[in-house]
């Protein structure tokens, strides 16, 4: 009997269930009556650390090696069964590939999509494989190898390394048409070329500051608090105060506060609270419930205070402009600018989604 199981070499989990299974209730019959062909074969993938599976005669009995356990994911164990039943859901699409196989034509195929029920649930799975004939002493085919790895996880990346691609290039485009509008603005509204100068590079670097933020999460969203101290940190600690909670911003939102915050900054520096060395900038933000709204309303405020007295402005400058077109169609919300005399106050007041400490502005 030693002698007689001798191929079953190793210790492996199929090679002791190979042992143990009833074969006298398949075709296959008793073990020690197994033909040279198949004991060989057997041996083969029971030593082979790639994905395989003998299917035998025309009862299409599996014999799957440890390796190939995995692809088959929770279905009932596959040893004995016909190949047919094991992957039944996919058979239609299966069956003619391992025609081809008993015919004596071998078949290899890459990233293969097959539908499958493998944990609980249908789905589309892909595997690069190739059903091969096995053949007996005589040459006849006898069975079919069946070698193949699985390329599904391969396939998703590559899929959602498509839609991300996609979706970067849509942001890139949106990226740069936020570029040429204010690079074009900037120019159009200054003085001489100097002006120019100064105001593109300035608010390219709000620009620049706010994607590295977005960088940091993908582009997915952004904190407002990290933007925030982002676009005030050259103000210096002592000069600006942030008090919020935790709320994460889409991409174009991030850009436009990012700007919107630097335009404020520059004034204040220029003409605000900033421009002296007793003055403050305060940001604030908040979520609020308006019971005459609809929703939860996300509530910014800047406030700047001890700076030089204010006063309205004879015109609108491409700041103001930017300020309040920019997160009027990026927040869908409310913008107002108070030119208090006591020091200027800008409010945003859009619609908001998501929990208290972890939302996204819609």
């Amino acid at each position: 009997m030693t002698d007689t199981l001798a191929f079953l070499s190793g210790d492996g989990a199929m090679a002791r269930a190979i042992r143990d299974h009833d074969w006298q209730r398949t075709s296959l019959g008793r073990i020690e009556n197994w033909s040279a062909s198949l004991r060989t074969s057997v041996s083969l993938i029971l030593n082979s650390h790639f994905p395989q599976c003998i299917v035998w005669g025309p009862d299409l009995v599996s014999i799957p090696n440890d390796a190939f356990l995995p692809i088959l994911g929770s279905k009932p164990p596959a040893l004995g069964r016909s190949f047919a039943d094991v992957w039944a859901e996919a058979w239609d699409d299966l069956a003619p590939i391992a025609e081809l196989a008993f015919a004596g034509e071998a078949t290899f195929i890459e990233n293969y999509p097959v539908r499958t029920t493998r944990f609980g649930e249908e789905e589309e799975a892909f595997f690069t494989f190739c059903y091969s004939p096995i053949r007996d002493e005589a040459g006849t085919v006898v069975g079919m190898l069946d070698t193949v790895v699985e390329t599904t996880a391969t396939i998703r990346a590559d899929r959602e390394l498509q839609v991300a691609n996609r979706e970067l290039g849509h942001r890139l485009k949106n990226t740069l048409a936020v570029t040429q509008a204010v690079t074009l603005q900037s120019i159009r509204r200054a003085a001489n070329l100097t002006e120019a100068r100064e105001a593109v590079s300035e608010r390219l670097a709000a620009l620049g500051r706010a994607t590295d933020v977005l960088t940091g999460t993908s582009w997915d969203a952004a904190d407002l608090s990290m933007l925030a101290g982002a676009a005030l940190a050259a103000q210096g600690d002592d000069r600006y105060s942030l008090d919020g909670p935790l709320v994460q911003l889409a991409s174009a939102q991030a850009i436009s506060l990012s700007l919107a915050l630097h335009e404020l900054a520059t004034n204040a520096t220029k003409y605000g609270a900033l421009s002296n060395d007793t003055g403050k900038v305060s940001l604030q933000w908040r979520l609020e419930v308006d019971p005459n709204r609809p929703g939860t309303r996300l509530l910014i405020q800047w406030t700047e205070t001890g700076g030089p007295r204010v006063s309205q402005p004879q015109r609108q400058g491409f700041g103001s402009v930017l300020i309040e077109r920019t997160l009027r169609s990026s927040f869908k919300g409310i913008t107002v600018l108070d030119f208090r005399p006591e020091g200027l106050v800008f409010t945003l007041d859009a619609p908001w989604s998501g929990t208290p400490g972890a939302g996204t502005a819609q």
